[in-house]
């Protein structure tokens, strides 16, 4: 099996520019692509986690990755997959957020010896002369056809700003320069992304009269329609001080059976052949194919000792005995008290149990909340310092999601 016919067995590939040069291209190692990473958080989450494992895999075969840190596109903000335009950033945040890509893009990608590039288009984009984008790049774009882009039909209702107008015709011009600078022939980028993508070939067809090729991954969606990565409590992120190893494994442990095959094929470097085995798999054995997901997946963010951790913990904690010590914890104090407790509510907040007080009010009501293995509903429940203070202060939300208080 080729490269190529793998990412279409693993599920991966939406939609291509001229398939056959792609294949030729990826499958004898002469891709040199890029994947674009805006910084408007200071970690990549697991939205990125995809793009991140599709990049390992085409390296192992030889091809060259540019990992692009978006610090000048982060200064529009990308309208794909909005319904108000984004917040605007300080570039002092912009470069913070940067510097915390790069640390954690190296678990995944080989940087050495040219094997792999990181570059920001801040180094391009920001000295650009206005007047001079308009007459080189903006004469290649039909304002017609930009309007028919989903990223900005479904805007056009609620507003689109002039500066979010402009997005497309950044992250053309960045493949642009890529080209001309490394050679980057090849773009990639999640299949929301295709209309922003094609601009960027046809700038370079019209403008150099070479070819360029890009390729759109098929998203991963959760059970509910949201995509990848999100939680009610908010995004899963790749930094362990904001997802915890374990919790990070959890979110995988508890995927919908319908997805464990697909995230397998598609996240995982295991074997098509022993994944196509576990399509045969029911019942209790859905179970252990989630382990194998959450385990392997765990390991190539965190490492194996962290991934072992986080699986023994889980499976101490569901067989209602074990070590806890490896469960996830939040630190209070006495400045986290008022009137010398604190409110069962706001402990739900503060763990990122909840996303918010009156989906914690709902969810102690709904009778989904437990502290020391004992269930409450009476939504006023407040702890003082000595009840905090006891060996092991733990909270549960549901049946899987569980967090330790340790108080100082």
């Amino acid at each position: 099996m080729t490269l190529y016919e793998e990412l279409v067995a693993r599920g991966l590939i939406a939609q291509v520019t001229d398939e056959e040069e792609i294949k030729e291209l990826i499958n004898q190692g002469k891709a040199i692509f890029y994947i674009g990473f805006d910084p408007t958080a200071d970690s990549l989450h697991v939205g990125h986690f995809m793009a991140l494992c599709l990049m390992k895999r085409l390296q192992m075969a030889g091809n060259r990755p540019i990992a692009l840190i978006g610090g000048g596109t982060a200064m529009i903000g990308d309208p794909t997959g909005r319904t108000d335009m984004r917040q605007m950033m300080t570039p002092e945040t912009i470069q913070h957020n940067c510097d915390c890509f790069k640390q954690q893009m190296s678990r995944f990608i080989d940087f050495s010896d040219g094997k792999a590039l990181m570059v920001n288009n801040a180094d391009w984009l920001l000295d650009l002369n206005y007047v001079d984008v308009l007459r080189e790049v903006g004469a290649h774009f039909s304002v017609n056809r930009m309007l028919t882009a989903e990223c900005y039909k479904q805007r056009m209702e609620k507003g689109l700003s002039f500066l979010e107008f402009n997005y497309m015709i950044m992250q053309s011009y960045d493949f642009y320069v890529l080209y001309q600078k490394y050679g980057c022939n090849m773009q990639f980028g999640g299949d929301d992304q295709w209309s922003n993508m094609l601009g960027g070939t046809e700038l370079i067809r019209r403008k150099l009269s070479k070819d360029a090729y890009a390729m759109t991954i098929n998203l991963l969606l959760n059970s509910e329609g949201n995509k990848m990565g999100k939680t009610q409590s908010g995004a899963v992120w790749l930094d362990p001080n904001k997802t915890s190893p374990f919790d990070f494994y959890q979110y995988w442990r508890n995927i919908a059976d319908a997805d464990v095959l697909k995230c397998l094929r598609m996240l995982t470097f295991l074997p098509l052949e022993q994944i196509d085995e576990m399509d045969r798999w029911e019942g209790s054995q859905l179970n252990t194919a989630k382990e194998i997901l959450a385990y392997e997946l765990t390991k190539l963010v965190h490492g194996e000792a962290e991934a072992t951790k986080a699986q023994n913990s889980a499976r101490a904690l569901f067989s209602n005995g074990g070590d806890n010590a490896n469960m996830p914890c939040t630190s209070l104090d006495a400045s986290d008290l008022s009137d010398g407790s604190i409110g069962l509510i706001t402990l739900l907040v503060k763990t990122n149990l909840v996303g918010s007080r009156s989906e914690g009010r709902r969810t102690i009501e709904q009778g989904g909340v437990s502290v020391n293995g004992e269930r409450i509903t009476d939504i006023n429940a407040a702890f003082t310092a000595d009840e905090l203070s006891v060996d092991e202060f733990i909270i549960k939300r549901g049946k899987k999601k569980f967090m330790k208080i340790i108080f100082k």
